[in-house]
């Protein structure tokens, strides 16, 4: 009976390129883009290496989202703990970078079931924590949960945002101007100006 195939260390430096690769790849092409070849292109390294580290590409694929959102929910978590919580929520859910590559898996995971599934489970996560902490929140700024409930708030937060991003890579920017400037008045009166917290 054959040996089961080695796979590399989850900690390898390389391992860490690739993955490193496979996003960049994705947010500058698309991820029709990502191929074991393109990938290894990439990295500088050979494209044998991708399947020495990874099973097949939706794993590399998985493993990238999986990163990416370990990483967000700790700069979620940051974000939620600063002196300006509510402004820091605002400004990591409106980062160009984080909603394209959001974006991209979306897209992806329309063909890719597990893809889906922790796509799916990850943003429970994202929203369970931000309701949380915008419960404590509105409770400290004075703010009835029942004129604006917690997770009515993330779920704003988090699609206002990303519409936002999104309707500006297709260079389509009507609206936005007010709503933005609307959402960060109430953001001012709140908590003061960014930067600058209310004592």
């Amino acid at each position: 009976m054959p040996s089961p195939r080695r796979i590399g260390a989850p900690d390898a430096k390389n391992r860490t390129v690739l993955l490193d690769a496979a996003e960049k790849v994705m947010l500058e092409h698309g991820y029709a883009a990502v191929s074991s070849r393109r990938v290894a292109e990439q990295a500088g390294l050979k494209p044998q290496l991708v399947h020495y580290y990874f099973v097949n590409m939706d794993e590399m694929l998985e493993e990238v989202f999986r990163r990416r959102a370990e990483q967000g929910l700790e700069i979620q978590a940051k974000a939620l703990a600063s002196p300006q919580p509510l402004w820091a929520l605002w400004r990591f859910s409106s980062d160009p970078s984080g909603v394209a590559l959001t974006m991209e898996f979306m897209a992806m995971s329309r063909h890719r079931p597990a893809l889906r599934k922790l796509l799916a489970d990850y943003s429970e996560r994202f929203r369970r924590d931000q309701a949380e902490a915008i419960g404590v929140l509105l409770d400290r700024y004075g703010i009835a949960h029942e004129d604006f409930p917690p997770v009515v708030a993330s779920v704003l937060t988090t699609s206002l945002s990303r519409v936002v991003v999104m309707e500006e890579t297709l260079g389509f920017t009507l609206g936005h101007a007010e709503t933005i400037e609307r959402v960060e008045r109430w953001l001012v009166a709140v908590e003061g100006e960014w930067g600058r917290p209310r004592v």
